[in-house]
């Protein structure tokens, strides 16, 4: 037997399925660097951020809250995120020229626009993803 209260807690639920997904189509997509990638995303011009992050980092965990909020502005949508391991990486940690974890570097699309290391206040971290749209 179908129940208003029943209607109404599926209905209720549909709503809140379509705000997520609605939400996630809007976010920056974080992805495992790869050369590959990060050459592709080049090669279209694409806006680039590569965050040069350490799991043990205190600075990075500080940053991850920060990022994650700005990911899911709809300004950022079409940025490519690429997360670059600092420990096990290391090639790629020096192809960046980066001498710390929680570097974040922008791009647009060949071209490095702005670094920032150690960076946790949300403002600056705004104004350098940003640059690179």
């Amino acid at each position: 037997m179908i129940t208003r209260r029943s209607l109404l807690k599926a209905a209720t639920a549909a709503t809140a399925a379509t705000a997520f997904s609605s939400a996630t189509a809007y976010a920056a997509q974080e992805q495992p660097f790869t050369r590959q990638a990060f050459e592709a995303a080049q090669g279209k011009g694409q806006s680039i951020l590569v965050e040069i992050h350490a799991s043990w980092c205190p600075t990075c965990q500080a940053q991850k809250p920060i990022l994650g909020k700005l990911f899911a502005d709809p300004k950022f949508k079409n940025l490519a995120v690429f997360r670059v391991d600092f420990d096990s990486q290391k090639d790629e940690v020096r192809y960046f020229k980066a001498r710390v974890q929680s570097t974040l570097i922008t791009f647009r699309g060949k071209e490095e626009i702005a670094r920032s290391v150690g960076d946790t206040n949300p403002d600056s971290i705004a104004d350098l993803l940003a640059l690179a749209l």
